[in-house]
């Protein structure tokens, strides 16, 4: 083959800026449609990518906000995307309209990396019957060992037990709770996936934590979002194995402890947790082509219920820890209310929470303050709808805005500051808000919101009716600013933990 002059080089160039701008034309047309969202003016090629703050996204949105309105459009490369802001968008595009809005767009990196190409698990699985049928199986199962109930209330209180004696090692020296915290809450969400605990110090549980950690970091940088923007960069040799090496190490240890499972499980026997009653199921669904029961859906099913059991929950009480600390006089009419309703003498149960109103309203201050998924998971509209009244194509990722409905200043009183009084009416008793949707709302909302729920109420009461919390002497005051990624986490900070 003759190598190519520049005479041939040309037109050949030519032809191919036209091809690219033909192409980049096809996927913005939606923008010339009637009522479509407004939005910045993207640029060839790249669309909006350029002119999106993904360091500081919620900043950004806020100005996009203030400048198009609660519903507007980005291009994200040769991606569609409109952002939804407020309660009223959010409630009519994922309750009102939940049946279309429910879908999930593809993620190239994922599928790239071997992962969800012939199976979705069911947090990032396509709005579909194998999402229907995983979801149910998931929410019937965790119910079914405990999930709501006693038996499980007692494993989070012995598990709470377990971390205070941990605080209670540190001698009230400063310390950081992060990695303690996480550790508790893994091994709840452990303990209805594997059936067991780990011990603190057990090296494939330190492993498995760290990883999730660092899979984290990798998310929130600038990168994922250009190459699942433009995949075709996929594939360039090695780069996403490169870049994401613990991706495959977090699945490589997950199928390590899968694979202990299979070892000691008895298939005679009642199922011990989520992983045997999935194998059940698997053996069930042989020879049927059609079920999502199978081998590789139930790593990616662990890995999902794991990675999202792990890291949630325990951000969230690190911010309640830190807005003890921070605000001494709530931390102390919280104390003031386990005492009299609790005692020191017994264990905290969920019962109690009818008769703890300000704990209560503490508790969802710290959620709704924290705000740590202020974006929440992308939906995918799988038809034309109309929200707030724009009309929004088939195929179009849609962005929650969660934090602007957490945040919204003309429902929350303080938005910005911590105020649990949000959560209490003129006698002090405890009232819900429509605007509080941290797990999301409608078909897509997390399927672990009884867990957190839970975890969250036995957690901190726990650890305020066992400890006084406080700055460590001689220390600054930390900030209550977040630190944004994937998830927004509290400031690096310490705190010292005294024995009541």
């Amino acid at each position: 083959m003759g190598l190519l002059t520049g005479e041939t080089l040309g037109p050949l160039a030519v032809a191919v800026a036209i091809f690219l701008l033909l192409v980049d034309l096809m996927h913005r047309r939606q923008r010339w449609a009637l009522r479509y969202p407004p939005g910045p003016m993207p640029l060839p090629g790249l669309g909006n990518l350029l002119q999106v703050d993904f360091h500081d996204t919620l900043c950004c949105f806020t100005r996009l906000r203030r400048r198009f309105g609660d519903v507007f459009s980005l291009q994200l490369a040769w991606t569609p995307a409109v952002v939804l802001n407020g309660l009223a968008a959010m409630r009519e595009a994922l309750v009102d309209r939940g049946e279309d809005t429910s879908d999930r767009p593809p993620v190239p990196i994922y599928e790239h990396l071997g992962f969800r190409q012939h199976a979705e698990g069911v947090i990032l699985a396509r709005y579909g019957r194998a999402w229907r049928e995983q979801r149910r199986f998931c929410v019937s199962t965790l119910r079914n060992f405990g999930m709501g109930k006693k038996s499980l209330e007692q494993w989070v209180t012995q598990e709470a037990s377990c971390l205070c004696v941990a605080f209670s090692d540190q001698a009230g020296r400063p310390f950081s709770p992060n990695a303690l915290l996480n550790k508790a809450v893994s091994n709840v969400i452990a303990s209805l996936t594997f059936g067991r605990r780990f011990e603190y110090n057990d090296r494939r549980f330190i492993k498995l934590l760290e990883l999730m950690e660092d899979i984290l970091k990798e998310e929130s940088s600038f990168l994922p979002q250009v190459l699942n923007a433009i995949p075709v960069l996929l594939h360039i040799p090695g780069l996403a194995a490169k870049i994401f090496p613990e991706h495959r190490a977090f699945m490589a240890l997950l199928d390590e402890l899968v694979a202990d499972h299979r070892m000691t499980r008895d298939p005679a026997q009642p199922p011990r947790d989520l992983t045997d009653a999935f194998l059940d199921n698997v053996e069930k669904a042989k020879g049927n082509p059609e079920s999502s029961f199978n081998d590789e859906n139930l790593r990616l099913v662990v890995a999902d219920l794991i990675s999202a059991g792990m890291v949630t929950t325990s951000t969230t009480l690190a911010w309640a820890l830190l807005l003890m600390i921070l605000h001494p006089d709530v931390q102390c009419r919280v104390q003031q209310e386990i005492d009299e309703v609790i005692g020191q003498a017994r264990r905290p149960e969920m019962g109690d929470q009818a008769h703890m109103p300000f704990t209560m309203a503490v508790v969802h201050e710290v959620q709704r303050f924290g705000d740590i998924a202020p974006l929440g998971l992308t939906h995918m509209t799988s038809r034309d709808i109309e929200v707030q009244g724009f009309l929004i194509p088939k195929g179009t990722m849609l962005i929650t805005n969660l934090s602007s409905v957490l945040k919204d200043e003309t429902v929350w009183k303080k938005p910005f500051r911590f105020h649990p009084e949000h959560f209490l009416d003129a006698q002090g008793r405890f009232v819900k808000q429509e605007a509080f949707m941290p797990f999301s709302a409608g078909r897509r909302s997390c399927l672990g919101e009884p867990l957190a729920r839970m975890e969250l109420f036995l957690f901190f009461t726990c650890l305020l009716q066992r400890f006084s919390f406080s700055v460590p002497a001689g220390q600054p005051r930390p900030s209550d600013h977040g630190v944004s990624g994937v998830q927004v986490s509290p400031s690096p900070y310490q705190l010292c933990a005294v024995p009541r």
